[in-house]
């Protein structure tokens, strides 16, 4: 699949582009028709330029669709956000990614919506008369939050956020249709799953075969947080889940100096051993997102920044960058999620970015770091040495955490080497010398 020997970049739309919060239209008023969408889109179009020059050629958009607010809420899967444009405005986005060869994942959000999406809005109407009172998790003996004369469910007790009814095969129905119109009209290439841990089992297993049908290469990544990833990833369910077991160890090694927690969580997931978790499988990797503090700011060493990033695009897995933070774009959870989705005139460019472009230059060239194996050569509480070996390419990844020069024992399987970041050579004496604050790709020869 492309995405196994991609780099994904993610962009929250809402937020960048400096759209309202609040959605202010209100879908019950008559004129509705009657306003215009405001074509931010456009301002999008800039940025493809600055992902490919990152290295990057698979684009994960947040929400797009009509919603109440922040995405997550949506009226009409079939509509695009008027804060953003309308469909041909995205239909044209699409295009323009597609000529520059970037593929497009959209956020599918199948476990919830709005309170204003148009078949609760009709429950909403009608009560119990409504036809769509069973697309939802609903008890008319009881009351909402809203007074709505009856109780149900909602996502995590967000009673924003309403529950559909996915053991509903009208429910299902409709929201596969909507897959198909997507990928009709806009052409993407897959989806992100919101809250895939939450998801029915039987809802996931129609969505992979239904999206087999409609293109064979569209790319299904769950989001999902702990437990066995196993149980979305596979080949009747999804092709992928985010890796957040690795988020958290890759942060809190660096803030502990403690490399052994990453390196553990590696080889549990990724190991030579036979017990070996996720063996073959490609999980989404990422330092930050839209959900989550910015990792310049969860970082207490900022040297440690373009080593992290090291660790992302070396270690196994998709590697995935959140937009703003390739130039070290900061913003903490504990300031709500607006600050975590800013927008941007136009993205920047300095010398972190030049060394993510190089890693992920590096990754997309190497079969070695998009698909192999995991074996831990040298590790320390600041210093580690791992390798990738695919096939008949060897890569060894050296990362040292401390501002110390380190000289690092280990067998390398070879003799010389190649920096792919630097183009250096390197010749091994039962080891070699790791600079301090050094990240190096090295291609055994």
């Amino acid at each position: 699949m492309w995405a196994e020997n991609a780099v994904f970049y993610q962009i929250y739309p809402l937020g960048l582009l400096g759209a309202p919060h609040y959605n202010e239209i209100n879908p019950d008023e008559k004129n509705i028709k009657d306003i215009k969408p405001v074509n931010r889109l456009e301002k999008l179009t800039p940025w493809l330029a600055h992902i490919k020059k990152l290295g990057a050629d698979a684009l994960y958009l947040c929400p797009v669709f009509e919603s109440d607010s922040h995405g997550y809420n949506t009226r009409d899967f079939l509509k695009i956000d008027n804060r953003l444009g309308n469909n041909e405005d995205f239909k044209k986005f699409c295009q323009d990614c597609h000529e520059k060869k970037i593929k497009i994942v959209l956020d599918g959000v199948f476990h919830h919506v709005g309170r204003n999406f148009w078949a609760f809005r009709d429950v909403r109407k009608k009560k119990w008369d409504s036809k769509y009172k069973d697309w939802f998790c609903i008890n008319f003996n009881g009351d909402s939050a809203y007074q709505d004369g009856f109780w149900y469910e909602g996502w995590e007790g967000h009673y924003e956020l309403v529950k559909l009814n996915l053991r509903n095969p009208a429910v299902v129905d409709y929201l596969l249709n909507c897959v198909k119109f997507w990928v009709d009209e806009f052409d993407i290439d897959g989806l992100r799953l919101d809250v895939a841990y939450s998801l029915e089992p039987e809802f996931l297993r129609r969505l992979r075969k239904f999206a087999n049908e409609i293109k064979p290469e569209f790319y299904l990544i769950g989001e999902t947080l702990h437990g066995d990833y196993n149980r979305w990833v596979s080949d009747e369910f999804l092709h992928s889940c985010t890796n957040y077991e690795c988020y958290k160890g890759l942060y809190s090694s660096f803030n502990s100096r403690n490399m052994f927690e990453i390196v553990h969580s590696l080889k549990r997931q990724f190991g030579p051993e036979y017990w070996t978790l996720y063996k073959n499988k490609h999980l989404l990797c990422f330092v930050d997102n839209h959900d989550v503090t910015r990792v310049a700011s969860i970082l207490t060493n900022p040297k440690h920044l373009p080593l992290i990033y090291g660790l992302l695009f070396g270690m196994p897995g998709i590697p995935c960058v959140y937009y703003g933070s390739e130039w070290g774009c900061e913003g903490e959870k504990k300031s709500g999620d607006h600050a975590l989705r800013p927008a941007f005139d136009a993205p920047g460019w300095n010398d972190l970015t030049d060394q993510i472009a190089e890693m992920a230059r590096a990754h997309k060239q190497s079969l070695a770091l998009c698909h192999g194996d995991f074996q831990d050569l040298c590790l320390t509480n600041l210093q580690t040495v791992f390798r990738r070996r695919y096939q008949d390419e060897t890569m060894l990844i050296a990362i040292n955490c401390d501002e110390n020069a380190y000289f690092a024992r280990f067998d390398a399987g070879c003799s010389h080497a190649v920096d792919m970041l630097t183009g250096k050579k390197i010749t091994f004496h039962g080891g070699c010398e790791l600079p301090g604050y050094s990240v190096m790709y090295l291609r055994c020869q």
